[in-house]
C-alpha cells in the first residue's frame, strides 16, 4: 500500500468525528441572525462595499412596490446589450469592453488602437516558458494549469510586489493579454501528452483581436469564419463582469485587501471561478443535454420531453438532484439579459453549423422548463434560462473541448476582476474581515 492509499484510509477513518465535532445546529444560525453565503433569507447578498463598475437590476421600485423586472446589466454606466449592438458586422468588442471596465470610459479610435496594440505586444510569454512550465506536467483540468502558470509568471517580473496603481495596472495587463496563451497552450500539451494527439503551438497574431486568436491558436489550421470569432466575442463580453458579489471577484477583492500582489489575487479568484457552483455551470447544462439526448427518443415530441424534465425534477433521472440546469439565476428575477442578447447569435450560429435540429430541442426545453418549475416547485416569479443554458452549446459548435469551457469564462472575466482588484486599491485601503461567532463550549 502507497503512503497516499494510507493517508485516504486514515482520513476516511477521521472524517466522522469531524463530522460530528463541525456540524452546527441549523436553528444557531437562525438565532445569531447569521446570513451565510454572505445572503439574507430572500437570497439578496448583504451589501459589503460600493463599486463604479458595473451594475445589476433585477428589481425595480414600482409606485413604492419591489417588483421584478427584465434584468440589466451595466458596464460603467453603459447597458451590455447596447455595447454589443453599436458594435459593426465585422467590428470585435473585447477590447473595447476591457478599455471601458478598467478605465471607466469608453476608448476614442486612436484610444482603442493604442490600447489594442498594447494588448498585442503583450500576447507572449518568456522565453522557454511553454517548455518549461505549461509542458511539464500537464493536466486535464485546465484551470489548475493555468493558475500555477500565473504564479510561476511572477516569479519573471522583477516587480512583483511593487504595490502601486499603474504596476499592478500593468500586471493585469499583462495578464489579460496572456490567459488565452495559457489556456490553449495548456489545453494542446495535456491534449498530446494525455490523449495521445499531435500538439499545436502557435504563436498569437497581435493584429487580431482576442476572440480571433484564440480560435487560431485551438485549431491546428489555425482557420475560422467571420461569426464563428464574432460570436465568441460576445461571449466574452458578455462573461467579462458581473458585479463584485460574484464568488470569485469578491475572492479578488477579499485577497487585494490584504495587501498581495496581482498574480497571488488573480491566482485566488481562479481557484474560486473553477468550483463547480460558479464557473463550471455550462458544463453541467452540457452533461444534462447529452442525458437528455440519450434518453428521449423524439426530439421533438413536446410531451416526450416534456415527461423527461419532470422525471427529472423529481429526481429519477441524470444526476437525481431535481434540477434543471441552466434555468433560473441567483440575482436575476424575469430573465437574464445575457441570454436573451446571446440567443440571437446562438441561433445564426446554429444555422451556419446545421444544428436547427439541437437548436429545437433548446428552444422546447427553455419553453417546457419553466412551467414544470413552477409547478413543481410553486416558484410563480417567474424561472427564465440564464447564459450557461446556451454557452455550452456555443462552445461545442465552435469545436472548443470541455476542458476548455471554465477557461474560457477566466479569460473573459480577468478584466472584471482586474476593474475590481484597482478599484479596491483606490477606493477601500481596509482588509475585509467579517466576523465568525464561536460557539464552541470550553473543554472539560
Amino acid at each position: 500500500m502507497s503512503y497516499k492509499d494510507d493517508v485516504k484510509a486514515y482520513a476516511k477513518g477521521k472524517r466522522e468525528i469531524c463530522v460530528a465535532n463541525d456540524t452546527i445546529p441549523e436553528e444557531l444560525f437562525k438565532s445569531f441572525g447569521v446570513n451565510r453565503g454572505l445572503r439574507d433569507v430572500n437570497g439578496k447578498g448583504v451589501l459589503t462595499g460600493l463599486t463604479t463598475i458595473s451594475t445589476i437590476l433585477s428589481f425595480k421600485n414600482i409606485d413604492g412596490v419591489k417588483t421584478p423586472v427584465d434584468g440589466e446589466l451595466w458596464y460603467r454606466g453603459y447597458q451590455v446589450n447596447q455595447l454589443i449592438d453599436d458594435l459593426e458586422d465585422d467590428e470585435f468588442g473585447f477590447e473595447k469592453t476591457a478599455y471601458l471596465l478598467l478605465f471607466g470610459e469608453l476608448p476614442t479610435e486612436s484610444e482603442l488602437k493604442e490600447f489594442s496594440h498594447v494588448l498585442g505586444k503583450c500576447r507572449r510569454v518568456p522565453t522557454n516558458f511553454t517548455r518549461d512550465v505549461i509542458m511539464k506536467a500537464p493536466s486535464k483540468d485546465i484551470m489548475n494549469s493555468m493558475t500555477r502558470s500565473i504564479l510561476t509568471l511572477a516569479s519573471y517580473d522583477d516587480q512583483v510586489a511593487e504595490g502601486s496603481i499603474e504596476n499592478s495596472l500593468r500586471q493585469c495587463i499583462q495578464l489579460i493579454a496572456n490567459f488565452p496563451l495559457l489556456a490553449v497552450y495548456a489545453y494542446h500539451a495535456y491534449n498530446h501528452y494525455d490523449n495521445g494527439d499531435s500538439m499545436y503551438i502557435h504563436r498569437p497574431d497581435p493584429k487580431l483581436s482576442t476572440a480571433e486568436n484564440f480560435l487560431m491558436m485551438l485549431r491546428p489550421d489555425k482557420k475560422y469564419t467571420q461569426l464563428e470569432a464574432k460570436v465568441l466575442d460576445v461571449a466574452l463580453m458578455l462573461h467579462m463582469e458581473h458585479g463584485g458579489g460574484n464568488n470569485s471577484t469578491f475572492t479578488t477583492r477579499v485577497v487585494t485587501s490584504a495587501g498581495t500582489d496581482t498574480y497571488s489575487a488573480i491566482a485566488a479568484a481562479m481557484s474560486s471561478l473553477k468550483g463547480p457552483k460558479h464557473g463550471g455551470a455550462n458544463i453541467k447544462v452540457m452533461e444534462m443535454m447529452d442525458d437528455i439526448r440519450t434518453n428521449v427518443k423524439d426530439w421533438e415530441d413536446r410531451d416526450e420531453v416534456r415527461a423527461y424534465l419532470s422525471r427529472m425534477l423529481d429526481g429519477e433521472v441524470f444526476d437525481k438532484k431535481g434540477l434543471i440546469y441552466g434555468m433560473g439565476h441567483a440575482v436575476y428575477s424575469l430573465s437574464d439579459p445575457r441570454e436573451r442578447i446571446f440567443k440571437g447569435y446562438v441561433e445564426e450560429l446554429a444555422v451556419e453549423k446545421g444544428q436547427d435540429k439541437q437548436m429545437h430541442l433548446y428552444n422546447l426545453i427553455e419553453e417546457l422548463a419553466p412551467e414544470l418549475i413552477a409547478e413543481k416547485r410553486h416558484i410563480f416569479k417567474g424561472v427564465s434560462p440564464n447564459v450557461d443554458f446556451y454557452s455550452g452549446f456555443v462552445y461545442e459548435m465552435l469545436g472548443i473541448p470541455m476542458e476548455l469551457y471554465t477557461p474560457l469564462f477566466a479569460i473573459a472575466r480577468i478584466v472584471g476582476w482586474s476593474a475590481h482588484r484597482i478599484e479596491e486599491m483606490i477606493g477601500m485601503n481596509k482588509i475585509i474581515r467579517p466576523a465568525y461567532k464561536s460557539i464552541r463550549e470550553e473543554a472539560e
